[in-house]
C-alpha cells in the first residue's frame, strides 16, 4: 500500500494510484500526448515522481495542479489517495448555460442557428 521510504515512482503508475486516471494505459496515453507535466517539463510515462514535485496534468480541456505528497505504486482507495496529493487547481470559470431546444420543434432555421452560433460564441 503506502510505502515508508519515500521512494520515486513512475509518473503512470502514480496517476493511476491516485485515482487522477481509470487506468494506468489510459495515463501512460496521456504521458505520451503531452498532457502531463511534472516541474514545468513534459514527462515521459517512465518518468519518476518523489514527494515535493509538482504536476500539471490536462483534464477534459481543463489544467489539474498537483503536488505529490507520498509515493503510491499500488491503487488505493479514494481517501487514502486523496491524502497523496494536494489539490492546487484553480477554481474553473462558470459556464454559461446553453440555449435548448423543446422536444419535438423540429430542425432549426437559419435565423435560429445563427441565434444558438452567436449564443455559443461561434460568430
Amino acid at each position: 500500500m503506502t510505502d515508508a521510504a519515500p521512494k520515486p515512482v513512475r509518473v503512470d503508475s502514480w496517476l493511476w494510484a491516485v485515482r487522477v486516471y481509470k487506468t494506468r494505459s489510459a495515463a501512460t496515453t496521456a504521458c505520451r500526448a503531452g498532457h502531463v507535466r511534472v516541474n514545468g517539463d513534459k514527462a515521459k510515462a517512465a518518468q519518476t515522481v518523489k514527494p515535493g514535485d509538482e504536476l500539471r496534468i490536462r483534464i477534459s480541456g481543463f489544467d489539474r495542479h498537483l503536488v505529490v505528497r507520498q509515493t503510491l505504486t499500488k491503487r488505493v482507495g479514494a481517501p487514502l489517495a486523496a491524502v497523496a496529493y494536494e489539490d492546487r487547481t484553480p477554481p474553473r470559470e462558470p459556464m454559461a448555460a446553453l440555449g435548448v431546444r423543446d422536444r419535438g420543434a423540429g430542425r432549426p432555421t437559419k435565423r435560429e442557428r445563427r441565434d444558438i452560433d452567436k449564443l455559443r460564441g461561434r460568430d
